[in-house]
C-alpha cells in the first residue's frame, strides 16, 4: 500500500467529516481517491447518506392523529398490567 493511502478503518472513521465537509482538501481527496477504488467503502458511504435521507423524510412526516391515538391507547393498556 502506499503510504499516502487510506485503509478501510480510516476511511469508516472519516466519513461523519467527510458529509459535514470538515475535512482538510489533502485528507478529502485521500478520501475520495479510497472510495474510487474500494467498492465496499463506496457502498457504505452511500448507505450512511441513504439512511441519513430516508431520517430527515421521516422528522418531515406529519404523525397522523390516529397514529398517536392508537399509541396512547397501547401505553395505557400496558400502563394498566403493570
Amino acid at each position: 500500500m502506499i503510504p499516502d493511502e487510506l485503509t478501510c478503518k480510516e476511511a469508516v472513521h472519516l466519513v461523519v467529516a467527510y458529509l459535514e465537509q470538515r475535512l482538510l482538501p489533502e485528507v478529502q481527496a485521500r478520501f475520495e481517491g479510497h472510495l474510487a477504488e474500494c467498492p465496499g467503502c463506496a457502498t457504505y458511504l452511500e448507505q450512511i447518506q441513504q439512511t441519513i435521507r430516508l431520517l430527515r423524510e421521516l422528522a418531515e412526516e406529519p404523525l397522523m392523529q390516529e397514529t398517536t391515538q392508537e399509541r396512547l391507547e397501547l401505553f395505557r393498556q400496558w400502563k394498566n398490567h403493570l
